[in-house]
């Protein structure tokens, strides 16, 4: 199954919509891939705004 991106939180997504925002604003043009574990602690998470742990684009187009 293609995994899409939500172009508005960035959560890589299997579905029609967004699990994390409910959006269904879905892209598969995307680059660069970070998984977010701990995201309380994750400096990475704070910098890309991320609250929920799971794996993220970088870039959506």
């Amino acid at each position: 199954m293609v995994e899409q991106v939500c172009r508005e939180c960035h959560r890589l997504v299997t579905g029609q919509t967004c699990p994390v925002c409910g959006s269904s604003n879905l892209s598969d043009d995307w680059t660069g891939l970070v998984i977010i574990v701990d995201p309380q602690r994750s400096k990475i998470a704070e910098m890309i705004g991320v609250t929920v742990a799971d794996k993220y684009a970088l870039k959506v187009r």
